[in-house]
């Protein structure tokens, strides 16, 4: 195959994939979509920081205050007593439950692509090479990650393959 045209497939399969994946976890959580990577990486990470929340899904401080100001006027995050200099942003149970159906929905778009390929074994490995290959180009692993089921990706005893780069750099 030549390599422009799997560049090209790769780059629309991509493409068709994110904006079906975003559109979906968005629209089950009912917030924007840096709300909802807001909301799935402090299922993981509660009470980080708005700074640091912002770093992890791609938002400028001032845009990361203004997405938390909208999601705790929606009751979906509290912010509570300093932590040094940084206010903690944790969920709500309202926050919770968004999160969570954002990730089903997420899931079940990924899970139905997957159906396509009929030898999704052979896929696996692939994906993971090209995640540790990406994790060099993107200034932080935890973009990466922004909308990631990560208990999903380490189930079975795996390893997630962002995290493992990010061990090798030292980041973690």
């Amino acid at each position: 195959m030549h390599e422009s045209r799997l560049a090209n497939l790769l780059g629309a399969t991509v493409l068709t994939l994110s904006d079906r994946m975003t559109a979906a976890a968005a629209a089950a959580a009912g917030v924007s979509l840096s709300g909802t990577a807001a909301l799935v990486v402090l299922t993981e990470f509660p009470g980080l920081g708005g700074t640091d929340l912002g770093r992890r899904i791609g938002l400028s401080q001032p845009a990361a205050a203004r997405m938390l100001d909208q999601l705790e006027a929606r009751g979906l995050v509290e912010r509570q007593d300093k932590q040094g200099r940084a206010v903690a942003i944790v969920l709500t149970p309202d926050g919770r439950a968004a999160a969570k159906r954002a990730l089903e929905a997420r899931q079940e778009v990924l899970v139905r692509a997957l159906h396509a390929v009929p030898d999704q074994a052979k896929l696996e490995p692939v994906l993971e090479q090209l995640l540790r290959g990406l994790h060099g180009e993107v200034r932080e692993g935890d973009l990466m990650c922004r909308l990631c089921d990560r208990p999903g990706c380490v189930a079975n005893q795996e390893i997630c393959p962002v995290g493992q780069a990010e061990r090798e750099l030292g980041r973690s």
